[in-house]
């Protein structure tokens, strides 16, 4: 059937929609240059109710697994791809993308003309679009456009009761993750170091995490602006100096927010597996993976005891800081996502030192 895909400053983009008439859907739309790994995109609830472009001309060539998986379900509102394979080629391969999208209930528009979406919303920065049938009625997608964005989103995703992953150590570093839309990697990442980690819910108060006495805390990656969860922002405020923090993208905005600085959006985020970062203690340059729409203002952090450890090379974005008193440091970039592939992973070490220390 086709399909189109309309921005919300008029532009329209046509193709195939898989799904038929009833995958409509509306939301934020980003844009991703990794060359692989959409189904972890799919997966990652970063992506929460935003229309995820894809720019890397063919996907589904490798098909899908439940090893890939970043979490129980994907929560994007839709795909927009170039050219969707449906026959693919690979040993780990259980379904194909097809199957894949349509156990998970995910809008595609295909046969898109990925290259010029790009561009535009390179150009003019994310925007709402919808994703429809070529006969839905004006009226109908008017009404989808005046629809609010969702700022709910890391309600939607965060785990609904507390669990634990047990290490193989009873004297292992015990870390209290909260989580916003935590990514399996990232709790892998934490285990394969040695780490019994309790998973509580986003809105877990302070009180009940140090309740349970853990040698860390993490702060973990997640969908939407910061500033749409000042309730969590006030729990983080109470646990710094208490306890060795660690966080990751969404954890760090809220960890810089909870310090008293600022954060911002960008124009149109830093979204893929390859984006340069700097460690300017070293000056060593770090090829990282990234999904994020927002960024801490570096000038807030000036009056304040904090030191930016890591900044991006493409537009001096802050991508890392580190408290210059109390065991607290946090990065916004991925690196549990190993596209280094493991040249990132140091920063699990250091949380695990920090810890012990």
């Amino acid at each position: 059937m086709k399909g189109k895909l309309i921005l919300e400053d008029g532009s329209i983009f046509r193709g195939q929609l898989f799904g038929g008439s009833n995958a409509n859907c509306e939301g934020e739309v980003v844009f991703n240059t990794g060359m692989t790994g959409y189904q972890e995109i799919l997966t990652d609830p970063s992506y929460c109710r935003q229309i995820v472009t894809l720019t890397y001309p063919l996907i589904g060539n490798y098909g899908t697994a439940g090893i890939f998986n970043q979490s129980r379900k994907s929560f994007v509102g839709g795909l927009v791809i170039g050219e969707l394979c449906e026959t693919p080629s690979s040993s780990s391969a259980e379904k194909t993308l097809t199957d894949f999208l349509t156990a998970e209930k995910i809008p595609c528009l295909y046969d898109v003309d990925t290259r010029a979406l790009t561009k535009q919303i390179r150009s003019a920065g994310t925007m709402k679009g919808v994703i429809v049938s070529e006969y839905t009625s004006q009226p109908t997608i008017n009404e989808m456009m005046a629809l609010p964005l969702r700022t709910d989103v890391v309600e939607e995703v965060t785990t609904p009761s507390a669990y634990t992953i047990e290490a193989d150590d009873d004297n292992a570093p015990f870390v209290v993750a909260m989580d916003f839309g935590v990514k399996e990697n990232i709790l892998d990442s934490l285990h394969n170091c040695g780490c019994k980690i309790t998973v509580v819910p986003a809105s877990t108060s302070a009180e009940d995490i140090l309740a349970m006495n853990p040698d860390g805390v993490f702060l973990s990656n997640g969908p939407g602006d910061p500033k749409d969860v000042p309730d969590v922002v006030d729990e983080v405020k109470k646990l710094i100096g208490e306890k060795p923090i660690f966080g990751i993208c969404l954890g760090h905005q809220l960890l810089a927010l909870a310090l008293g600085a600022d954060t911002y959006k960008l124009k149109f985020g830093h979204r893929g597996s390859n984006q340069p970062v700097k460690n300017l203690r070293t000056g060593r340059v770090y090829i990282t993976s990234q999904n994020h729409g927002y960024a801490v203002n570096e000038n807030s952090l000036k009056d304040l005891p904090i030191e930016v450890t890591y900044i991006s090379i493409n537009d001096g974005t802050v991508e890392g800081m580190r408290h210059r008193e109390l065991p607290i440091y946090s990065v916004q970039y991925h690196p549990e996502a190993s596209p280094g592939p493991t040249d990132n992973m140091y920063l699990f070490d250091e949380f695990l030192e920090m810890m012990r220390g």
